[in-house]
């Protein structure tokens, strides 16, 4: 039987354009990028040729672009980097309650250290507002982080309207600089960083179809930042350490295809999505969607099904060879409710009873008629129980 991954917020398979891509320099290419004869600036010259497709999927210059080992040590060279260059006895990080743990740990490690932290309320339909953080915003505010879109429900913050008060606020004379975890958005949706107003942001590549090890930290010129790994020069003093060359070869033709893929991709999985959502709302009494249904990214459906365990049926669905997440592959394992569905108000019984369903480049519609006969059928059979 075809095995069905809905998944795709959790990881992406390789695409077979990155492994082509990437191969040559796990065996003829293999030079270090910081060797001055031939091997080396075959290498140099594709990882300056990877940096070049990235900063082009998000409308970046180049040299705006460090290369790092995923999205997770992006969220912390950015949060700790600019605290470690900019910050002053009192300053203030605003952020929200229902931000990636990468962002969330560092932020909570800052706090410890004395810094002060104001976290934005997240409301039911999955958004921040930016009235709260207008409220929020102060004098002494140095860093604000707030992700692009959601990795559990999928919903898209209001990005552009806080880069706007951010960069207002600069304007007026704060040392004030602004971040987003871009991870789950990158490749998905237009992602443009001048038009989003961010100063940083934060990029994963097994998120759009490379490998896992390699992201990407975009950072605005003129923005400081602390290395929080020490050693050589790489990277223009952002990140020690030899690069990983076939790893940021593969990000970049991931990222070339990405931004080739994303008119068509993209709608066809909105499509989809929207059509499991329709059937699964006629077969299943009660089944809604978390969150708000526009305002997010068109490949992924946080759906509440019902008074039921959500952990023992992705098991049951895995029986039937479809693969879905009860929420973020992070938090896997633990007895815990989802963070972000609590965080948005849910109850316990509300969280338990929900499944994250995300698609890919590869999901078709027979895939989909699939999952919306089996999904229901096993609903209906616990909820007997």
């Amino acid at each position: 039987m075809k095995r069905i991954y809905l998944d795709n917020s959790a990881t992406t398979a390789v695409a077979p354009e990155v492994v082509a891509a990437m191969l040559p320099f796990l065996t003829e290419h293999f030079g270090n990028a910081s060797s001055v004869h031939g091997f080396g600036q075959r290498a140099r010259a594709a990882v300056e040729d990877a940096r070049r497709q990235m900063a082009d999927l998000i409308g970046a210059p180049p040299p705006s672009i460090t290369f790092l080992s995923g999205g997770t040590e992006a969220n912390n060279l950015a949060i700790r980097g600019v605290m470690d260059a900019y910050a002053r006895p009192g300053a203030r990080i605003i952020t929200s309650t229902f931000e990636h743990p990468a962002v969330l740990a560092p932020v909570a490690a800052l706090e410890a250290e004395g810094f002060r932290v104001t976290r934005l309320p997240v409301y039911e339909d999955g958004q921040i507002r930016i009235e709260d953080f207008e409220a929020a915003l102060t004098d002494d505010t140095v860093l604000v982080t707030v992700m692009l879109a959601n990795n559990e429900v999928g919903t898209l913050q209001p990005v552009a309207e806080i880069g706007a008060r951010v960069r207002a606020a600069r304007e007026r004379g704060q040392v004030i600089y602004f971040h987003t975890d871009a991870v789950q958005a990158v490749g998905k949706i237009p992602v443009a960083v001048n038009d989003l107003g961010v100063d940083l942001l934060s990029i994963s590549g097994h998120k759009l179809h490379a490998p896992k090890g390699i992201g990407a930290l975009y950072v605005r010129k003129d923005v400081r930042l602390v290395a929080q790994q020490l050693g050589g020069h790489q990277e223009r003093d952002r990140r020690a350490g030899t690069e990983n060359v076939s790893g940021i070869v593969a990000l970049g033709r991931a990222a070339a295809l990405a931004r080739a893929e994303l008119p068509d991709v993209m709608p066809r999985l909105r499509d989809l999505r929207d059509r499991l959502e329709d059937q699964l709302a006629e077969r299943i009494p009660g089944c809604t969607v978390n969150g708000l249904r526009d305002q997010r990214l068109p490949h992924v459906s946080n759906l509440h099904l019902g008074p039921l365990d959500g952990d023992s049926l992705v098991i049951a669905l895995d029986l039937q060879s479809i693969a879905v997440s009860t929420g973020s592959a992070c938090s896997s394992g633990s007895t815990e409710p989802s963070a972000v569905l609590t965080a948005m108000g849910f109850s316990r019984e509300h969280v338990k009873g929900s499944l994250r369903v995300s698609l890919g480049r590869d999901t078709t519609a027979e895939d989909i008629a699939y999952v919306a006969d089996v999904l229901p059928r096993l609903v209906a059979k616990r909820l007997k129980k």
